[in-house]
């Protein structure tokens, strides 16, 4: 029995080639991700005295604040507004796979497994990647 090829990412899934709820691709994840780091940074920098010129060794515990706020922002934002500010601002929402709410675990899956990265990089024939896939959520376009 032969697997039948995606003409497109998402096909597979039941979701259209583009457009709304479309699988969102690799640009705007790139830049969803920028904004929300950049945003972790700045508020890491404010409430936390985070300096990210500081040598690791001098900056001590608060080098690890804005991935810390990042990961705070991914799991309160995803089930609340569908997705982190990056992701809406982008036009982008974290949805369950089959449909129904992401409820809470699957964030909180999803960004301990983003924050290791590696399973982010990984990325299906849908474009989804490892992290996506062991929470049960699909990243698509609104």
């Amino acid at each position: 029995m032969t697997e039948a090829v995606n003409s497109y990412p998402g096909e597979r899934l039941g979701l259209p080639e583009s457009g709304a709820t479309s699988i969102a691709r690799a640009g705007r994840r790139i830049g969803a991700l920028l904004i929300d780091y950049v945003a972790a940074s700045i508020i890491a920098t404010g409430f936390f005295g985070y300096d990210q010129f500081a040598l690791p060794t001098e900056a001590g515990v608060t080098m690890f604040a804005p991935m810390i706020i990042f990961a705070v922002l991914q799991i309160l934002f995803i089930p609340t507004i569908g997705g982190s500010p990056g992701h809406r601002i982008l036009g982008m929402r974290v949805v369950r796979y089959g449909g129904g709410w992401v409820g809470l675990w699957r964030p909180i899956v999803r960004t301990l497994l983003l924050v290791v990265v590696l399973p982010a990089v990984i990325w299906d024939a849908d474009q989804r990647g490892l992290h996506d896939k062991a929470a049960g959520t699909i990243l698509i376009r609104a």
